[in-house]
């Protein structure tokens, strides 16, 4: 029996919605990563690049589990000394609301030379309104 391997689907891969309205960050953060390692598919291989593009909505309503909408905080270093920022889960909320997002799922993918194009399908939008709409992505539902 000969052994199959994927190839990349280059401009053919598919795209996909997903409502982050009141879903906890972390259980969104899986089902994105996993749609971007392209592990949503039969024909995963570690070593390809198979995922899909994701466009994330509502990343402003994003709920966070226990106390860690008042506990959480997310550090900045400016390779100075003293500077580390600690910035909490609200600030970082009315400021950029979309790197909560992006944080959370930059940690989830392997560190390695096919990351960068994994995360560079990856778009996330604050609000409902987003400019994909031609690609006609597939909504995914988050449990």
């Amino acid at each position: 029996m000969k052994s199959f391997l994927p190839k990349d689907p280059g401009d053919n891969r598919q795209w996909h919605l997903i409502d982050a309205a009141g879903k906890p960050v972390g259980r969104v953060a899986v089902k994105i990563a996993n749609i971007l390692r392209g592990k949503d598919k039969p024909t995963y291989s570690a070593q390809v690049d198979t995922g899909g593009f994701v466009v994330v909505i509502n990343a402003e309503k994003i709920k966070f589990t226990g106390r860690k909408e008042s506990q959480k905080t997310y550090k900045t270093y400016s390779r100075f000394p003293g500077g580390l920022n600690h910035i909490p889960v609200a600030t970082m909320r009315t400021r950029h609301p979309d790197r909560i997002i992006l944080h959370a799922v930059k940690g989830m993918l392997p560190k390695n030379t096919i990351t960068r194009s994994m995360f560079s399908r990856l778009k996330v939008y604050a609000g409902e309104a987003h400019p994909h709409a031609a690609q006609s992505p597939v909504t995914v539902a988050v449990a």
